[in-house]
């Protein structure tokens, strides 16, 4: 009884504490038991038992969707028909069938600048920007890197692979060709030196060797193409060129006849030339495809350069010859094109974005065969789309890759694992009405791989909401990515007239529509989005196609109190008057309907026109309400920083750091529009004084907070949509961080002043073109600051510094601990979060000092923030960040659950709102919702992030909600037409003690109440140093944890209720803002973010899935028989063939040619071999795997060995045959016969 003792005299401690008001019990017990080991009265520890334990816990990355990012490299094998595609960062994405999709990371980072696979063997080898060659072995599920080759004194800049070889060419930017052996990964000691390959009479230096390929008609022969113009053909028997051609325009690309007696060269002016072996003195033929032909006779005016050209034979036709670029100069609004010549027709095929690399799909391995090209696939800058060669009109391939996830910057992401099985079905069908048509009938051609859906049976989908107001639902079951549906949200709105753009173009912003926060509930399928214009939209789902006007309401929400007590009289800076700020006004309105005329100030206007006449609906989600935030006194409406919504209550609520509302959406009606000061009514712990009446009315232009994608760049608006590079080059003034800080005395003694140089810059990608300056809550029109600015910045009262087009030290800090002067960061990755701006005109008042002084006399109330918190995060507005809707006790004496909305703030004050619902069903659509403060307020450290209700055995209770129907559904009976609710009743136990457990987590805390007693029971103080992003309670394995993302890049799990940690591993660091604003959590171990703007990162922290991630994976290498060659005739199988490969044996072996010098090249082993494999699978499976990968690969070289015996049996039957009937021939003849 000791322990039940000890609770209850901390129980009377907590109750008796000062300073204290309802939630005061709780906050005591948070600070009594900061280890959370202490129970609660009546409800003992013992009764609840956590299956969860560590062991049920391990963080991989699972799988990577979307388009690779900043792509530089493109390969393909024709057998096995997979796609390699490399990038800038130094990743590698190998696309197959469906389903097969693999990504691995070079760990230098270096940009990819070339690909080449090893045809059918499984193998993929990489050129990288360091000058490193690493050889992937592909026979794994995730494939690693047996050998690496890295060069010391010269740089590659071009491979090239033969067919069935196993000398990998390598040229260099000295202009020298170096040869590889790909089993060893050992440089041979045969090199083609750049002054032996080009006439001693040159004087130049022919520049870097751009073009290598052996000829097609003999493999002993290599052609060189130099950057100059020069094209060597090289014999590496005798090692000396046997021909020597010259141009003047510099060599871009080179591409062989298949019958190797020609070959075609793209050149810098445009120009295509075409060499014949037999007279390389000059070009065969030379053409300008593209450009004008000059009436005088003289030759055709240059071009863009043809940066590649492929020269592709058919038996049956004209040739192919396809390359990039060479348009006319004079075109300059032109877009990238791909140009296809067959025969006299020339087809241009204009891209959307610039072309990376192509390339050309043949139905033969074999160079010295008629190619029989079948498609093109062109990789561009931020698409890959692939063109059907077989019909005339060449129509692209429906991709079946989810490649446009970034077709507009995903803004925010959910994540819905293990959601109700019908949706994906649903939501297909009404997406699946909205294909495009126009594609090629034929089958998508990248076949290559295996997948399966292994043990993983549970639906799961995944939303993205964009820039441009879209909504995208993924079917992302099975480690797989396939859309759904699409959703425009921005179709509720009124276009803006193209008149109105010119003469508004200064205050409208590029994306007015953007997502910020969408809130889906599967069962009700009830939708609701956010956007940046502080609008919501609640969607119904509906089967019909349905015409009606689209219902709106307009909220006004406004900060009427002042936070802390009046400042003194000097520290009161002087505001010029209005006027003289209505012009910087113009350049920051977010409003697209309205102008700010001098002298009239905006009030009760929406930033958007909703739709008044009756609208179109197509079936799938259909707009049931329209809410607006409306400009109050000339202040824009603040940006939304929490949503809910509940389908059983029919009730919406969202909060930004003005206030809450909430609204009926069934009634269509306001029901509460409340300033979050207001909430508290005589339970506001800082007993905060009126604010004192303004002398005139600003504008407030500097604090426009209506941050849309684009304020923070209003010189790149174009470029958002053109480029997903790093969005900026930034450049900043050191001024801005010192403004950074509260002026008070106070704030800045003894704190350490952050400067920056003002050439920082930084490549760190922007959260989809959002600024992660801390100081972005003051939109202005982006100038930079001159020094006449700076008084006029210092107006702008403390911690509000102008508005900075420089990326700040806070983004880099996110990773680090954060410390009293890295404490910024956490506001401005809080800023970017919610979108919200923290201050207010009115608090330049603010002191540190009062802050101090305050906290003193109240110290017996716990407060929210940790003693490294700068005064910086006081003078900040009370912002709404979480909202739930629950069955829930609202007060201490409550005997049984009712509705309830928890409202959590930013300064970690929890309030607890009461719904009076109509009691029966029948009276919904008439009787009013009543909302009240409860009078119930808890505290935690730091902004509340997440709420989530426990019955008394600890199991999750969902929030109630109406199970769904058509709501235009044709059958309009009675019954039908009845609301079905579902609800979750507490257990069904008589005592008297707690029925619920409340769990609450903050960005510092997690704190578990027992309800309705309040009491805490558990506290764990989750980070001191740093502070979390996203915070979720979850299910695995069918209980529930709190899974949490912290900004210095920490996952961890805790149990409940107890709060014991099961999981901690630092594995994320926060390089830029996306991953902060896209991670989220989902059900049975899953979580997803955005790791570059376009692809989706998936991961697990399950260790059930971790173990079964082998089987879900694709097969990226399938055993296939490599195609027969052709038969080449008598002669040249007498003469040619298999001995081709053992002469290169003979040539680059060490026997023949040497070693090569060790200073070169260093040879790396990799990690790709057993490692791989023992990575991939442990214990028997382990050794099963490595057995059958040497079965395989013995069962490969035995099966090579029989086919060259059976040539080789071949050419000597023939050979003998052939001796034979030479020998009946002139059996008879004497000598002086011959």
């Amino acid at each position: 009884m000791k322990k039940f003792n000890f609770r209850k005299v901390l129980d009377g401690l907590t109750a008796s504490s000062p300073g204290g008001s309802a939630g005061g019990g709780g906050a005591g017990g948070g600070s009594a038991h900061p280890g959370g080991t202490a129970g609660a009265a009546g409800t003992p520890r013992e009764e609840i038992q956590e299956t969860l334990t560590s062991d049920y816990f391990q963080i991989c990355k699972t799988v990577r969707h979307g388009f690779p990012y900043l792509p530089t490299a493109l390969a393909f094998d024709p057998v096995q028909k997979i796609l390699a595609i490399g990038t800038r960062t130094g990743a590698i994405r190998i696309l197959g069938r469906p389903g097969v999709d693999c990504y691995c990371q070079h760990e230098s980072g270096a940009a990819v600048l070339q690909l080449q696979f090893l045809i059918n063997e499984g193998a993929l080898v990489s050129a990288c920007a360091d000058d490193t060659l690493h050889l992937w072995n592909l026979r794994q599920k995730r494939p690693a890197i047996l050998h690496s080759l890295k060069f010391n004194r010269e740089r590659i800049t071009y491979c090239h692979l033969p067919f069935q070889s196993k000398w990998l060419y390598v040229g260099t930017e000295r202009g020298n060709t170096h040869i590889v052996n790909i089993e060893s990964f050992i440089l041979s000691g045969y090199v083609i030196m750049w002054n032996k390959a080009i006439e001693l009479s040159t004087k130049t230096h022919p520049g870097p060797v751009v073009h290598l390929s052996d000829s097609p008609r003999d493999e002993g022969k290599l052609l060189i193409g130099y950057e100059n113009g020069t094209v060597v053909f090289w014999d590496l028997r005798s090692k000396r060129a046997d021909l020597r051609a010259y141009y003047d325009e510099a060599i871009h690309s080179v591409a062989w006849h298949h019958e190797g007696k020609q070959f075609m060269c793209s050149h810098s002016d445009g120009s295509l030339t075409l060499w014949n072996l037999k007279s390389p003195n000059r070009p065969f033929q030379t053409t300008i495809p593209h450009g004008k032909i000059q009436r005088d006779g003289k030759k055709p005016e240059s071009c863009k350069p043809i940066l590649k050209v492929e020269y592709k034979t058919c038996k049956n036709s004209e040739p192919f010859v396809i390359f990039s670029g060479g348009l006319s100069y004079d075109k300059a609004c032109r877009r990238p094109s791909l140009t296809i010549m067959h025969g006299k027709a020339i087809t241009v095929l204009e891209m959307d974005h610039p072309i990376v690399d192509f390339l050309t799909l043949c139905e033969t391995p074999y160079p010295n065969e008629f190619q029989e090209p079948y498609a093109v696939v062109v990789l561009l800058e931020k698409d890959l789309i692939v063109v059907d060669l077989t019909q005339s009109n060449f129509p692209i391939f429906e991709n079946p890759y989810p490649i446009d996830i970034h077709e507009s910057p995903v803004t925010c992401t959910e994540y819905f694992a293990d959601c109700p099985p019908d949706l994906i079905p649903v939501l297909y069908s009404v997406g699946a009405k909205h294909k495009k048509q126009g594609y090629s009938n034929k089958e998508w051609p990248i076949s290559g791989g295996a997948w399966n859906l292994g043990a993983q049976t549970y639906p799961e989908i995944i939303i993205t909401g964009h820039a441009d107001g879209s909504v995208k639902f993924w079917d992302a079951s099975a480690i797989t990515l396939q859309m759904l549906y699409k959703l425009k949200t921005s179709k509720v709105f009124e276009k803006q007239k193209p008149g109105e753009g010119k003469a508004t173009a200064e205050i409208v912003e590029e994306d007015p529509f953007a997502v910020q926060m969408m809130y889906w509930c599967p069962e009700s399928r009830i939708f609701c989005v956010a956007g940046v214009s502080a609008y919501v939209v609640v969607y119904r789902f509906s089967k019909h196609e349905v015409n009606t006007e689209i219902a709106s309401l307009e909220v006004r929400l406004q900060y009427e109190v002042e936070d802390i007590i009046t400042p003194e009289p000097e520290i009161i800076p002087q505001f010029p008057d209005a006027s003289s700020q209505l012009p910087s006004l113009k350049s920051l309105s977010g409003s697209t309907n309205t102008v700010a005329c001098e002298g009239m100030m905006k009030d009760s206007i929406p930033c958007l026109s909703v739709k008044t006449r009756p609208v179109r609906m197509p079936p799938g989600y259909q707009a049931d309400l329209v809410i607006q935030l409306v400009w109050v006194d000339g202040e824009p409406p603040q940006q939304i920083t929490s949503l809910a919504v509940n389908s059983a209550y029919g009730l919406v609520a969202f909060g930004n750091c003005n206030g809450l509302a909430v609204v009926d959406f069934m009634q269509k009606t306001v029901l509460l529009s409340m300033g979050t000061l207001e909430l508290y009514g005589s339970s506001d712990p800082y007993q905060r004084q009126p604010r004192s009446p303004r002398k005139s009315k600003q504008f407030a232009a500097d604090n426009f907070c209506m941050r849309g994608l684009s304020n923070f760049y209003p010189d790149l608006t174009k470029r958002i949509r053109t480029s997903y590079q790093s969005l900026t080059e930034l450049s900043d003034s050191p001024v801005s961080l010192e403004l950074e800080r509260c002026k008070s005395p106070t704030s800045v003694k003894g704190s350490r002043k952050l400067s920056l140089p003002t050439d920082l810059k930084t490549d760190l990608d922007h959260v989809n073109g959002h600024c992660t300056s801390p100081t972005s809550q003051s939109c202005s029109s982006g100038k930079r600051l001159s020094s006449a600015d700076v008084s006029k910045a210092n107006r702008r009262g403390p911690g509000r510094p102008p508005f900075r087009k420089a990326q700040s030290a806070a983004c880099m800090e996110i990773s680090l601990p954060v410390t009293t002067e890295g404490y910024i960061s956490r506001r401005a990755v809080l800023q970017q979060l919610h979108g919200i701006s923290s201050f207010s005109h009115d608090e330049r008042h603010c002191t540190a000092h009062t802050w101090m002084n305050k906290e003193n006399r109240e110290n017996s109330f716990s407060r929210s923030r940790s003693s490294s918190v700068s005064s910086i995060d006081r003078d900040s507005k009370e912002a709404i960040t979480a909202l739930y809707f629950m069955e829930s006790f609202a007060r201490k004496n409550d005997s049984a659950v009712s509705p309830c909305l928890w409202v959590g703030t930013g300064l970690g004050m929890v309030l607890i709102l009461s719904l009076n619902l109509p009691a029966s069903d029948d009276l919904r659509q008439s009787e009013p919702v009543m909302v009240s403060p409860s009078g119930t307020v808890l505290t935690l450290k730091g902004a509340v992030l997440t709420f989530a209700c426990l019955d008394c055995t600890g199991t999750l209770i969902h929030p109630p909600y109406e199970v769904w129907r058509d709501p235009h559904s044709a059958d309009d009976g009675e019954k039908t037409r009845k609301r079905k609710l579902v609800m979750h009743s507490p257990s069904s136990s008589q005592d008297m003690g707690d029925h619920q457990f409340a769990v609450i987590c903050s960005e510092k805390q997690a704190k578990v109440f027992s309800l309705p007693s309040q009491t805490c029971l558990y506290v764990h103080n989750i980070t001191e140093t740093s502070f979390l992003l996203q915070a979720d309670v979850v299910t695995l394995c069918n209980s529930v944890c709190l899974a949490c993302f912290c900004a210095n890049g920490h996952i961890m799990t805790l149990s409940l209720p107890s709060l014991r940690p099961l999981l901690d591993i630092n594995y994320l660091p926060v390089t830029d803002m996306r991953i902060a604003r896209t991670f989220c959590f989902s059900n049975e171990g899953q979580a997803l973010y955005l790791s570059s703007p376009t692809e989706i990162q998936r991961l697990t922290y399950s260790q059930e899935m971790c173990d079964n991630l082998q089987d879900m994976l694709g097969d990226l290498f399938t055993p296939v028989e490599t195609p027969e060659a052709q038969n080449r005739g008598f002669l040249k199988g007498l003469f040619g063939g298999s001995g081709q490969a053992f002469d290169r044996e003979e040539l680059f072996g060490e026997a023949t040619a040497g070693k090569a010098s060790r200073s070169l090249a260093q040879h790396i082993p990799g990690s790709g071999g057993i490692e791989g494999v023992r990575g991939a699978a442990g214990g028997v499976i382990g050794d099963l795997t490595r057995a059958r990968i040497a079965l395989d690969e013995r069962g490969q070289k035995l099966g090579e060995l029989d086919e060259r015996t059976a040539s080789m049996m071949a050419s000597a039957e023939a050979f003998s045959k052939h001796a034979h009937e030479v020998m009946l021939k002139y059996k008879d003849k004497k000598w002086y016969q011959f």
